[in-house]
C-alpha cells in the first residue's frame, strides 16, 4: 500500500449514474486486478474505496457509481485536481489460480474489475470470458472495450432490453473451467450455486479504515473472521460461509 496525490486527468460519465475517472500517479503497489484504492474527499470523514479497473505505468482508471454524498462530490471532481489517495489496497485475483478457460463475472459495479483480470489472464496465455450483467440498457458500459480485447463477452439485462435477458447466471457457457466474480452479495451467492467448478469471489462491502486497523468489514470464512479490505476483496469460493 501506498499513499501519494494523484492528478484527476477525466471525470466522465459512461452511463446514468456510473462514472469514469483517470487518475495520473505512482501505481507501483498495484500488483494484481481486484485491488482498491481509497480516496479522500474534503468535507468527508471516511474515505471511498473504489476498484481499479486498469492501470499502467504513468496511472489508474477506476470506475464508480454514484450512490451517496461522497461519490456525488467524487462526480464533481475536475481535471487537474489533485487527490489523496491510499493505492494498491486489498489482495486482488491471483490469475496463477485460474484455469485455461476462466470466467470474468461482473455485475453492475462488479464489472469494472473484471476488464483488468480479462487482460491479466490475457498476458497469462489464458481465454478469459467475460459475462456482465446489468438491469437495463442504459446501465451497460465496458462491453466494447471487453470485445476490443478480443474477450467472448455475453451481456445479460434483468428487463431483456440488451444482450440475453435474466441474470449472469443465465450466460454461464457449457465449458469452462475456472470463475472469478465481482457484484452483490445476492449475484455471488447466486453465481456460487450455480457454477460447478473452483472460483474466486471478489466483496463489496462498507470500509472505515480500508486497510485492516478498524475491523469493520469483517465476514466469517471457515477459517475465521477476515477482513474484506485486508484478507479480502478476493475470497476463495472453498472458504465462504453464507
Amino acid at each position: 500500500m501506498t499513499q501519494g496525490i494523484y492528478r484527476v486527468e477525466y471525470n466522465r460519465a459512461l452511463a446514468p449514474g456510473v462514472w469514469e475517472l483517470r487518475l495520473s500517479g505512482d501505481t507501483s503497489a498495484l500488483t494484481a486486478p481486484g485491488q482498491f484504492i481509497n480516496i479522500k474527499l474534503d468535507g468527508f470523514y471516511l474515505r471511498r474505496p473504489i476498484s481499479v479497473c486498469d492501470w499502467d505505468g504513468e496511472g489508474i482508471t477506476v470506475i464508480y457509481k454514484v450512490v451517496g454524498k461522497g461519490t456525488a462530490a467524487l462526480s464533481s471532481v475536475e481535471p487537474g485536481q489533485d487527490l489523496d489517495i491510499l493505492c494498491g489496497l486489498g489482495n486482488g485475483f491471483d490469475v496463477s489460480k485460474c484455469g485455461r478457460r476462466t470466467l470474468a463475472i461482473g455485475g453492475g459495479a462488479g464489472v469494472p474489475p473484471m476488464y483488468a483480470l480479462a487482460k491479466a489472464l490475457l498476458a497469462a496465455g489464458k481465454t478469459p470470458i467475460a459475462i456482465l450483467g446489468f438491469n437495463k440498457k442504459d446501465e451497460v458500459f465496458y462491453e466494447d472495450r471487453f470485445r476490443a480485447l478480443g474477450v467472448e463477452t455475453a451481456v445479460t439485462t434483468a428487463d431483456g432490453s440488451h444482450g440475453q435477458k435474466g441474470f449472469v447466471t443465465d450466460a454461464l457457457p457449457e465449458t469452462y473451467d475456472f470463475y472469478c466474480a465481482c457484484g452483490p452479495i445476492p449475484m455471488l451467492k447466486a453465481v456460487y450455486d450455480a457454477a460447478p467448478t473452483s472460483g474466486l469471489l471478489s466483496f463489496e462491502e462498507r470500509m472505515g479504515c480500508g486497510f485492516g486497523a478498524c475491523m469493520g468489514c469483517t465476514c466469517k470464512t471457515k477459517y475465521g473472521n477476515k477482513r474484506i479490505c485486508k484478507d479480502g476483496p478476493v475470497l476463495e469460493k472453498e472458504e465462504v460461509i453464507w
